[in-house]
């Protein structure tokens, strides 16, 4: 099943989304004539992803279960092909999105050296300001914009570089430029994810020789780095058609796979159903990532002072972001409860939260100790009690907590990157899993001031699927025409502050 598409019967896409906690396959149809398209999701595989504690010889490692993703990713192409069989529609394209930063170890052969290390594995601390500290932070950031945070890829390829698996490393692919190279056997670096590396240059969106020699200088053992990654491409490249192999694994034809904003954010700001330029976005779920869209990056010092990143996006632009807490919090918070036998259900949690005082308790939650897993509510009381607050006691006083600190948290990141860009915005929209929380979306509105449109739930998978489209010419236009589409296709809810209600 493959070819260009055929306007009479619709056309079939198939997103991969792979994220931190969950991967998916979702086949989207695009049907519609010009100016009136629109696209209908149905996820058809879902399979669960997270870190994997591993024992060492000093202690423990994390690692991703890549093989299972891989395993569900070909189920899912599969289901994919059956459904678009039986809806009489071909599938004209497959992208993929990810998490950032994680890469695998690839040998010459093809074959992956080791399971991916997780981007919480115990190694990286201390490893980002000692590299910093010998190739100066301020100069690094003139460069690549990014904020440091302790997992950045360049962080994570010092920290192995004396791994035993290293030097018979040939490439070094993030994961879904290595799904993807799986799918075709063609090896590609999709920039926006690329960015996330702390090796490309902001301003010329290419792999800063600089940079690279400078680590090469100061840690010798990483021996030739640039010949290990890939050539970048844009988003919105076909990458190459699926194998013969991975055809008669799905029973799909020679499907082309596209590179789409490969980094789940940068499919999901594509995805953000915003009108004109005065807008901001909170891509929600495991990280929050708060921020603008801009056609250039902001690389001063007062922006480098402020930690704020800036990741590339779909055709040129900028996602000038912070990246902040997410609902990672609260995930931990309810594993914490039900493994010690107090089984309470997102929903229950919420609603207590709801009946709970507001603001009594605000930490903050990007500090380090809320990064790695483990017992959160004893660590918000913690930070509670450092800070002369009160204790939060029972689940709604604790979920609150959590709630109110995470609209604090994107008030403050809004009126930091506003200011350093030199932006006005009229509306923030939310988009991804936490677009489904009514009350930190409401207290999302009541904290920054701004109107929230939460939605789409599946905005990472939409962006894909309209650069996907647009890829092999069932869509035109820039991104403004792509988010048309997307605003025909997307479910959306409104949340004012109290100030314009």
């Amino acid at each position: 099943m493959s070819g260009a598409p055929d306007p009479a019967r619709g056309h079939g896409f198939v997103a991969v989304d792979l994220g931190a906690t969950s991967g998916r396959v979702v086949l989207a149809v695009l049907t519609g004539g010009p100016g009136d398209e629109r696209i209908d999701l149905t996820e058809v595989g879902r399979f669960t992803n997270g870190p994997v504690e591993v024992p060492t010889a000093d202690g423990t490692a994390l690692h991703w279960d890549l093989l299972h993703l891989w395993r569900g990713t070909l189920d899912g192409l599969r289901a994919a092909g059956v459904l678009a069989r039986e809806r009489g529609v071909d599938v004209a394209a497959v992208g993929i999105d990810s998490w950032a930063v994680d890469y695998g170890a690839v040998a010459a052969d093809g074959i992956l050296l080791g399971h991916l290390r997780h981007h919480r594995d115990p190694r990286l601390t201390g490893v980002a300001d000692e590299v910093l500290d010998r190739l100066g932070a301020a100069d690094h950031y003139a460069v690549n914009g990014l904020q440091t945070l302790p997992f950045n890829t360049e962080f994570q390829i010092v920290a192995g570089r004396h791994d035993p698996t290293w030097p018979l490393t040939a490439s070094v692919r993030l994961v879904p430029d290595l799904v993807a190279s799986w799918l075709t056997g063609q090896v590609v670096a999709e920039v926006t994810n690329a960015s996330t590396t702390g090796l490309v240059d902001a301003t010329t969106r290419q792999w800063s020789l600089p940079v690279i020699e400078a680590l090469q200088t100061a840690y010798p053992e990483l021996g030739d780095l640039r010949s290990r990654l890939a050539d970048l491409v844009e988003p919105g490249t076909v990458v190459g058609p699926l194998t013969p192999a991975v055809q008669a694994a799905t029973g799909l034809g020679a499907v082309p796979v596209v590179a789409v904003g490969s980094h789940d954010t940068a499919s999901a700001v594509v995805g953000v159903p915003a009108e004109g330029e005065r807008f901001a976005y909170v891509s929600s779920g495991t990280w929050s990532l708060v921020g603008l869209e801009l056609d250039a990056p902001v690389l001063t010092e007062d922006s480098r002072r402020a930690d704020v990143t800036n990741e590339l996006g779909v055709d040129g632009t900028v996602r000038y972001l912070k990246n902040v807490m997410g609902l990672w919090v609260l995930s931990e918070t309810l594993r914490t409860w039900r493994e010690a036998g107090r089984e309470v259900t997102l929903d229950e949690a919420l609603a207590a939260a709801a009946e709970a005082a507001p603001r009594r308790t605000v930490v903050d939650l990007d500090a380090w100790e809320f990064l790695p897993p483990g017992d959160m509510p004893a660590r918000i009381a913690a930070a509670a009690a450092a800070t002369g607050q009160p204790v939060p006691d029972g689940v709604g006083q604790v979920v609150r907590c959590i709630l109110d600190s995470l609209a604090d948290a994107y008030r403050r990141v809004l009126a930091e990157v506003t200011r350093l860009a030199g932006r006005e915005v009229d509306v923030l929209h939310v988009v991804g899993g936490g677009s489904q929380n009514v009350l930190l979306c409401r207290l999302t509105a009541e904290a920054t001031g701004l109107p929230v449109v939460a939605g789409p739930v599946e905005g990472a998978a939409l962006g894909n699927v309209v650069v996907q489209a647009r890829a092999v010419g069932a869509l035109h236009g820039d991104l403004t025409a792509l988010r048309r589409v997307v605003r025909r296709s997307a479910h959306v809810e409104r949340y004012l502050p109290a100030a314009v209600r």
